[in-house]
């Protein structure tokens, strides 16, 4: 047998599931991905058939495999996932008991509002470092308990696990023999001390999920068990798990205090590593776990923008004023400038520093002038607006000047924007040769299990930039842009109040 020198990434993502092996380069050898469905039963909810995720993480790894001519040389797996995504199942079928609720689904929003009224967010972002948002997990998995008939008897008999999408593609990858999960997917659940590394008893009490339910925490990089050798033809470790914004940490090298990165996928996601200290925000800002390697934990301040790419998937589904994300490229740099439009892109809410589930989106500024290309750029715009908004928050809370930042995911691809980004941010925008930071990152975690990178040291010397922007825009010009997109969130904000 050739030695094994390469990995196999899964990323499941929001809207696509890919699988990419990488060789100890760090270079893509061959890669599949495929769209699945997405579920909107009611306003603001949204669902994922977990049998479509594995049916095509399935799929997409053994057409990555059979692609690259190198599936003997793979050495470990690592999978990289939505976070806060969550699925049910039974433990002695792994049949789901319910469809996956995704992160982006708000149907918990009065639960939230009803811990917040009882006083209890304190102690969530305390131990969690999270705020009381239907964004994460818990109230998800609470209101599957509550609602599938006989789920909440089952678990607590200990019939049933509760996972994210990286527990579930793990138990179903070991046929049934792994129930884990890493200490980053953990952090997301506000169910998990992120001081103490363990699942909390206060806070399961507090959002009534039985402990029998929860998977084993370990390490992002450590071996978790292996393939079921009916699946892929021989067991293959599995070696690395990470939430995708951490996976994108990993594979941008954002490994010293003060480094952050920008992930533009269906929504945006910026992390700024904190180093050993977790730090608390004064400004609604996330405290996470950054990624987990030798029992030591490495930190980082998150903003959460819910829709990012999403914007440019609804002017196409939407609106069809495309028919390639591509063309935004093109429309932006048709007008001169935005000519007063601009868009919140409040559908699902708005995430950090406002953490409002009830915002609704809203595009104003339109005059008969107004045409396609200017609501495109709008879309744009926006994004650039709320990583603005995000980093500022960051500084303001301690994380110091960005002098740079780097940036993934398929906006990333647009160097209108890129460019709109760092004039925006005044601060230099990195954008690596290889974008596929995220499946990268899964890549490497797994890698550094199985002896393929050394360790971080080694990993950041495989990092590689593409491409520079720096800022350019005149400092007035800025400065009314700037001004008029606080005015349009102002005005989402006051039509569609918190809690009304």
């Amino acid at each position: 047998m050739s030695k094994q020198d390469c990995v196999l990434a899964i990323d499941q993502g929001t809207t696509s599931t890919r699988s990419i092996v990488f060789d100890r380069h760090a270079q893509e050898l061959a890669a599949a991905r495929q769209e699945f469905p997405q579920h909107y039963p009611h306003a603001g909810w949204v669902e994922h058939c977990p049998e479509d995720i594995w049916r095509d993480v399935l799929s997409t790894a053994r057409a990555a495999l059979e692609k690259s001519g190198a599936a003997d040389r793979v050495a470990g797996i690592g999978i990289t996932n939505q976070r806060e995504t969550i699925v049910v199942w039974e433990r002695a079928t792994g049949k789901p008991i319910h469809r996956a609720i995704v992160w982006q689904d708000r149907r918990t929003a009065a639960t939230c509002q009803k811990l917040r009224e009882d006083g209890v967010e304190d102690l969530v972002r305390e131990r969690t470092g999270l705020l009381l948002d239907p964004y994460f997990s818990a109230t998800k998995l609470a209101w599957i308990l509550d609602n599938v008939p006989d789920a909440r008897a089952r678990a607590e008999k200990g019939e049933l696990a509760f996972g994210t999408i990286d527990s579930f593609i793990l138990w179903r990858l070991t046929g049934g023999k792994v129930h884990a999960t890493d200490a980053t997917n953990a952090a997301r659940t506000s169910l998990f001390d992120i001081h103490r590394q363990i699942w909390d008893d206060e806070l399961l009490r507090l959002f009534r999920v039985p402990a029998a339910l929860l998977p084993e925490v370990k390490d992002s990089s450590t071996l978790y068990g292996e393939t079921d050798p009916a699946l892929f033809g021989r067991a293959i470790p599995i070696a690395g798990i990470a939430g995708d914004q951490q996976a994108a940490v990993v594979g941008q090298a954002c490994f010293t205090p003060g480094m952050a990165k920008a992930t533009y996928g269906t929504g945006c996601f910026v992390l700024l590593n904190t180093g050993d200290k977790p730090v608390i925000s004064r400004n609604r800002m996330l405290t996470t776990i950054a990624y987990r390697l030798n029992g030591k934990a490495t930190y980082a301040l998150e903003g959460s923008i819910f829709v990012a790419g999403a914007a440019i998937k609804w002017l196409r589904d939407g609106l069809h004023l495309i028919t390639h994300a591509s063309q935004t490229d093109d429309m932006a740099t048709r007008v001169h400038h935005s000519h007063g439009v601009y868009m919140v892109p409040g559908f699902v809410g708005l995430g950090a520093p406002h953490w409002d589930p009830d915002a609704r989106g809203l595009i104003c500024g339109l005059t008969l002038d107004a045409t396609a290309a200017h609501i495109a750029r709008a879309a744009l715009e926006s994004v650039a607006f709320q990583t603005l908004d995000l980093v500022t928050a960051m500084q303001q809370d301690g994380g110091g000047a960005t002098e740079s930042i780097r940036v993934d995911g398929g906006m990333s691809a647009n160097d209108w924007y890129c460019q709109f980004l760092a004039d925006m941010l005044q601060a230099k925008v990195e954008r690596p040769r290889n974008v596929e930071t995220t499946a990268m990152g899964a890549g490497f975690l797994a890698g550094m299990a199985t002896g393929i990178w050394e360790n971080e040291g080694t990993v950041a010397s495989e990092w590689a930039r593409g491409s520079l922007f720096e800022p350019k825009m005149e400092r007035n010009q800025r400065r009314t842009m700037i001004a008029g997109w606080h005015d349009a969130v102002k005005r989402t904000l006051s039509t569609y109040p918190a809690g009304k």
